[in-house]
């Protein structure tokens, strides 16, 4: 682009409105959408509590946990946001000690490149159950299928809220499980069922903050 005439100061600045923009349209960081939600969320002093849930916590519910992490600190929206995940069982948690992620899950998320950051840091991550003061701290309780909501209840009580929901259902997927690798040994396509689950779970949490 050339920009002709006298008045510098003016195409000082139409340049640098110029690669402003650029930088907007190119950084997912920068993008209207995330910095108008940015500003919403500071000005309330809120931040978004999501809770993700299956039977263990060490396949399904970790591995959405740290897909939605990964997904908003891609957007720098970590500070608006607190991210967890539980399990319905005391299977992976018994006697107090929670077991690590899956190995296969973990390799799963490695592949796509999700946990080389200290926000995104799944090592640490240990089994835990869902707890009845659970449902007052979390915006949203997410299960990866219908069992999951059933035992959620029962240990949560009457979801008088509305909050407990399947994470496919903002995928457009009303009523869809994801499938438990633990048993199908596919975390490919629990992966990739996850990682629609957030993006429509982001989609729907965006435009309600409009």
């Amino acid at each position: 682009l050339l920009l002709i005439g006298s008045n510098n100061l003016l195409n000082s600045a139409l340049i640098c409105h110029i690669h402003t923009f650029q930088s907007i349209t190119k950084n997912p960081r920068n993008s209207l959408q995330n910095r108008a939600f940015r500003g919403k969320t500071r000005s309330n002093k809120t931040m978004i509590k999501v809770l993700f849930v299956c039977h263990g916590n060490i396949c399904r519910s970790p591995m959405a946990e740290f897909v939605l992490k990964d997904m908003v600190e891609k957007r720098g929206l970590t500070g608006q946001f607190e991210i967890a995940s539980a399990a319905t069982s005391t299977e992976e948690c018994y006697g107090g000690h929670g077991n690590p992620i899956y190995p296969p899950a973990q390799a799963e998320l490695r592949r796509h490149g999700i946990g080389n950051t200290a926000y995104t840091d799944f090592r640490g991550k240990r089994a835990r159950q869902v707890t009845r003061e659970d449902y007052d701290y979390y915006d949203y309780i997410l299960c990866a299928d219908s069992a999951n909501i059933r035992n959620t209840i029962r240990i949560m009580g009457e979801d008088r809220q509305n909050k407990i929901k399947l994470l496919l259902d903002f995928a457009g997927r009303q009523g869809g499980s994801i499938s438990d690798p633990w048993y199908t040994g596919d975390f490919t396509s629990t992966f990739a069922d996850v990682k629609t689950g957030c993006e429509g779970l982001l989609e729907y949490i965006f435009a309600r903050a409009e």
